[in-house]
């Protein structure tokens, strides 16, 4: 088979859309400060708040409850931190004796939260989960009490594609007087999100997982929830969000939200038979691989498997030659070499979760790049398990 570049690395981020960039493109031509009343300043006010509709219609959201931050990591640490403000202003919801709830399978950006929280003297609780992933239903609600002051759960993970039943969670939350925040970044535009029936109180969100720019992101906030700005300064986003807009950014996630309206619903079935072939070709041709997480409550492009005998390093590695882009867990975890926190949790034996790799479709990815990548793996994994001193195949 003739070499190829095959990109299943969409997971940590996405190239844009054609229709985004032609979009970010022209809004390079207009510089005017969205906070500037004048004409090149209304007009970028314009902009921005069309974004902000579509967006918020997106996720059936209203407008005012929608905060342009510049990562969905900022949107998250904002969540949090907001749990150690003093009661005064937007600070409503800062305790002393307030704690925080979240789970062993976070984005790093909420794990790290969460630990500096604990280190100033916060109550820190982390839920456990079982082998596909899914959080302890009864240790959820054995650990959550008045104490709790925010439940943070993501609802598909990065690694694996699982997804959690956010709207069961944030029920359960709410039945005991305690706000839920939900990590989306991995979910919105991938499968339909909706705060109204997920009755959530935060939601993050994040443009280049969806084929838009890099550097913006949006924190949801239910209306009447009080929060803490986490970066003061102007009046921007009404005061929860200072500094001077990312217009661009912001044109630019607004035109993927909008292609997401068109392209989800039917792009959701092309990678899920996509990834429908890649496990049926991988399963017939390598012996004594795992399949990671649950795999009916899945992202439709998500697909771990972990590879008995060999390093996740090393397929990567050996793959990159190949032209092939994969991962071996989260991209902001990448400098770590050790085995993923995600799998661990999940119950893999180390081994197990040295040996996986992440492949997230996305729609670029074609047929025949799922049988460029079902033959590399097999001679990659087949090259790597005869050097090994430690594999020997299953009956």
């Amino acid at each position: 088979m003739q070499p190829r570049n095959v990109y299943l690395d969409n997971n940590a981020t996405t190239p844009l859309h054609p229709e985004v960039k032609n979009t970010l493109i022209e809004a390079m031509e207009n510089y005017g400060n969205p906070s500037s009343l004048h004409q090149f300043g209304r007009y970028s006010r314009n902009k921005v708040e069309g974004a902000r509709e579509r967006i918020s219609s997106f996720i059936g959201a209203d407008p005012d409850e929608i905060i342009f931050v510049g990562s969905g990591s900022e949107a998250n640490n904002t969540v949090l931190s907001s749990l150690t403000c003093q009661p005064v202003g937007h600070c409503e919801i800062g305790c002393q004796n307030t704690s925080v709830l979240t789970t062993n399978i976070e984005h790093p950006c909420i794990l790290e939260s969460a630990k500096c929280l604990r280190d100033r003297g916060m109550a820190v609780g982390f839920l456990d989960v079982d082998g596909e992933g899914k959080v302890d239903l009864e240790q959820y609600k054995q650990m959550i009490n008045p104490q709790t002051g925010l439940v943070s759960v993501m609802m598909a993970n990065n690694e694996t594609g699982t997804i959690q039943d956010i709207k069961l969670l944030s029920k359960i939350a709410h039945e005991n007087g305690v706000l839920f925040h939900t990590d989306s970044v991995q979910a919105v535009g991938k499968i339909p999100v909706n705060v109204r029936e997920l009755d959530v109180d935060f939601l993050s969100l994040s443009a280049h997982k969806i084929y838009g720019p890099k550097g913006i992101g949006v924190l949801y906030i239910k209306k009447g929830v009080s929060f803490c700005p986490l970066i003061r300064g102007g009046h921007q986003e009404k005061g929860r969000r200072a500094g001077t807009e990312n217009t661009i950014g912001i044109i630019g996630l607004g035109k993927a939200i909008e292609m997401r309206e068109i392209e989800m619903a039917s792009e959701a079935i092309h990678l899920l038979e996509l990834k429908n072939q890649l496990k049926a070709g991988l399963s017939a041709r390598i012996p004594d691989i795992l399949f990671v997480g649950d795999q009916e409550d899945c992202l439709p492009g998500t697909l771990n498997v972990s590879f008995s005998g060999a390093e996740g390093e090393a397929i990567l590695l050996y793959l990159d030659l190949e032209g092939i882009a994969v991962s071996t867990g989260s991209a902001c975890a990448s400098g770590s070499l050790d085995p993923s926190h995600v799998l661990l949790a999940m119950g893999l034996e180390a081994e197990n979760a040295h040996g996986s790799i992440r492949l997230s479709l996305g729609r670029d990815t074609t047929k025949e790049d799922i049988e460029y990548v079902v033959e590399k793996l097999e001679s990659t994994i087949g090259r790597i398990r005869d050097m090994s001193t430690v594999y020997h195949r299953s009956n």
